[in-house]
């Protein structure tokens, strides 16, 4: 067994390059709660590097991941007790630069790990060693994988019932969670529709193995369904909410199951939601004996690490593509550093990446060698 070693002692640890840590980092922070992510959420340019706890790691972030729901959490949606300021970010993938004691029984430095912990829109995060998933190399694609997969393949598992053969709509099926839903459908050997807004997102989702994708700008998604599947969708996979929901709802196939993993279209609304046709649900249920199942991912933390080993060999193998967008094509280019994060947010919002958005942070090593 590998020596235990105590680097919780010192207040300036060495990284594993040489270069010493900060004693200062930027961060985001929720200084006022808005779902407008520019106005809730301040950079913070000399925020203390938190040091790590006994069962810690002190994680340097390399990548951090964009969700939609960065903005219910800017906007306290989430936790009503929680007040500003607050840090904010889901999801990183980066190094272990200094650790407890505890943590260093599973763990040393220079290790790449991914997490999910609130706080990911830093330079550095604590997480503790028991929430870090250990990586072969520090990698974007990896980043895909922590929400966005989890949430495709535990809420298809748990709520989705597919059986071979059924037909299962994914809306958004281009983004970041979109990807991976009609990616593990065609693997249950379903029939897959993919909703998306432009030929390109629609050649991407091609390429996954989509057998129909709906471009909703220039084809109506209502009359698509009803004439290409008169019999209705087994399954949907719903992100969008609003009038796409109640286009769902009406395509659903006697038994069919639809669920929610999100209503993005309502996220910037004062109320973060949009009407639907609520007073018709019973009925349209009733008459068709389906159902509407909500999706949470916090809610299946016990299944999470299953799930996230499983879609790591999927990757690892070859059998998933975990396309990360990193904004290249937006007006200003990549997102590189905390500062394009505000960016980011709006690039998702517009309904323009193809896949996971990724903001890299560069780290410039300032060797003492």
């Amino acid at each position: 067994s590998r020596p235990i070693l105590d680097m919780s002692y010192s207040r300036q640890f060495l990284d594993f390059q040489g270069s010493s840590i900060p004693s200062s980092m930027k961060k985001l922070v929720v200084t006022k709660l808005s779902q407008n992510f520019r106005e809730a959420v301040t950079l913070q340019q000399d925020s203390p590097v938190p040091l790590p706890g006994d069962g810690d790691l002190l994680v340097r972030n390399r990548f951090v991941g964009i969700n939609a729901s960065d903005i219910n959490y800017s906007a306290g949606r989430y936790d009503a007790s929680v007040k500003p300021p607050f840090d904010i970010g889901f999801e990183g993938v980066g190094e272990v630069v200094a650790l407890g004691l505890s943590a260093s029984a599973d763990y040393s430095v220079g290790q790449a790990v991914a997490y999910v912990k609130a706080g990911s829109f830093a330079e550095y995060t604590v997480v503790p060693a028991r929430q870090a998933v250990p990586l072969p190399s520090v990698k974007p694609e990896f980043l895909t994988l922590m929400v966005s997969g989890a949430t495709a393949y535990l809420s298809l598992k748990e709520l989705g019932d597919l059986s071979e053969g059924e037909k299962v709509l994914v809306t958004a099926a281009a983004g970041g969670t979109g990807q991976f839903a009609v990616q593990l459908a065609k693997k249950a050997k379903c029939h897959v529709i993919g909703t998306c807004s432009s030929d390109e997102k629609g050649g991407f989702l091609k390429s996954i193995g989509c057998d129909r994708t709906i471009n909703y700008k220039t084809e109506n998604v209502e009359s698509v369904l009803r004439k290409d599947y008169p019999e209705g969708v087994d399954v949907v996979y719903e992100s969008v909410g609003g009038k796409m929901f109640d286009l769902a709802l009406n395509a659903l196939a006697i038994k069919g199951r639809l669920i929610v993993i999100g209503f993005i279209a309502g996220y910037q609304n004062p109320t973060g939601l949009q009407p639907v046709k609520a007073e018709l649900l019973p009925a349209k249920l009733l008459k068709k004996s389906a159902s509407v199942r909500g999706f949470f991912l916090n809610h299946y933390l016990s299944d999470y690490k299953m799930a996230l080993q499983h879609l790591l060999k999927m990757y690892e193998r070859g059998d998933l593509v975990c396309e990360v967008d990193f904004g290249d094509m937006s007006p200003e280019g990549k997102f590189t550093g905390l500062e394009s994060v505000f960016r980011a947010v709006d690039y998702m919002y517009m309904g323009k990446n193809i896949g996971k958005i990724v903001v890299e942070l560069p780290h410039s090593v300032n060797s003492k060698l």
